[in-house]
């Protein structure tokens, strides 16, 4: 027999959220161990009130919350691993359990820069409807800005939570931004708030 999928939706409870949303958190369980990490950590710490406050109006108005995170080579997928092994990692372990997921999160791993790149981020906000992807986490000029191109070429709208990320060079995380503006599409949303419509439409 083969397999209907639409009656299989039809008899699977659909995610309650605020249409065409989510907030997508790029490595927001940083690796803070490598030659970089002091700098990322200090970046992360300042961007802390408003990733927080992102994740929390996130949850509030039911928009879905995507973790894509690098899982430390283990290849385990497990949420409770990694945030084990950030937190070791970690110069101060109890701010990662501020935006640590929840047991209703969605939590993807990923083996490389972009969050779409060899996962399956692409079929789940499908599921979930999405129409424009929020933007947060680690770090601004690598996974974050990747992430964005790629949400981009696979048809969203981007918006990317500048005070929500943090950076390992602020020059470098201005040029990936300016490039995401300028040349991606994407939109750049600096205060800690969630931006309520999609600017620019």
């Amino acid at each position: 027999m083969g397999l209907d999928r639409a009656g299989y939706r039809d008899r699977v409870s659909p995610a309650v959220s605020r249409p065409s949303d989510a907030l997508v958190l790029v490595d927001v369980l940083a690796d803070f161990g490598h030659d970089d990490g002091a700098e990322l950590f200090d970046a992360f710490r300042r961007a802390l009130p408003a990733l927080t406050d992102a994740i929390a109006a996130a949850r509030a108005t039911t928009i879905p919350v995507v973790y894509a995170n690098d899982d430390f080579g283990t290849w385990a997928g497990d949420r409770d691993a990694v945030l084990a092994e950030a937190r070791r990692r970690a110069p101060q372990p109890e701010l990662l359990d501020a935006v640590a997921p929840q047991g209703g999160d969605a939590f993807l791993t990923k083996p490389r820069y972009s969050a779409f790149d060899h996962t399956p981020l692409d079929l789940l906000l499908e599921e979930r409807g999405t129409r424009r992807v929020l933007l947060a986490g680690t770090a601004t000029e690598m996974c974050v800005a990747q992430t964005a191109i790629d949400a981009r070429e696979a048809g969203h709208q981007v918006t990317v939570l500048v005070a929500a990320c943090a950076s390992v060079d602020e020059g470098n995380a201005e040029l990936a931004l300016e490039y995401l503006e300028r040349v991606a599409g994407a939109r750049l949303h600096a205060d800690g708030s969630l931006p309520a419509t999609w600017e620019g439409s």
